[in-house]
């Protein structure tokens, strides 16, 4: 067994560059096969540690209907709440906001200094017309609530489907 016959080899474009299978120690092949898997797994990772770009993030949103208002809820674990803009037009429902923080700890030996950030913005298609002035938010425990009012006209003209069974 020669240095050669130890040494991993480089892939290109997928495809592995390696012996015939029977002449491979089976050693070689099982390193092979993790390398190839970690490559795979780590390809589309960025590992750019000074990227200087704001972070976006997509907060989890539920929407439901209670047949009076239509209620969007938000996740926003981390936000401060005076980093929170809601907007509504006729149609739309805009929630936008930024998470700041920063985590300093020094010791004897260290000085550390983590800051994170990111950005978001979600923008909600209202199902029915609201009363845009009654329209109320609360946020409490990193969860945003959204009380949207249907107006008279929205409420009138829901219908009651009957279901038939067969």
């Amino acid at each position: 067994m020669t240095t050669k016959d130890l040494t991993p080899q480089k892939r290109k474009e997928g495809v592995r560059l390696a012996a015939k299978h029977e002449d491979r120690h089976p050693f070689l092949a099982f390193q092979e096969e993790i390398n190839a898997l970690m490559d795979d797994f780590f390809s589309n990772i960025s590992f750019d540690l000074f990227d200087k770009k704001p972070r976006s993030f997509s907060p989890s949103i539920d929407i439901m209907d209670s047949g009076k208002e239509v209620v969007v809820t938000a996740e926003l674990p981390g936000v401060d709440e005076n980093n929170i803009d809601i907007s509504i037009t006729k149609d739309t429902l805009t929630i936008k906001g930024e998470k700041k923080a920063e985590k300093e700890e020094k010791g004897k030996d260290f000085h550390l200094v983590e800051r994170s950030y990111g950005s978001f913005i979600r923008t909600i298609p209202l199902p029915v017309d609201v009363e845009t002035e009654k329209v109320g938010a609360i946020f409490k425990k990193g969860v945003l609530t959204i009380k949207l009012p249907k107006t008279e006209k929205a409420l009138s003209e829901t219908k009651k489907i009957p279901i038939k069974s067969e």
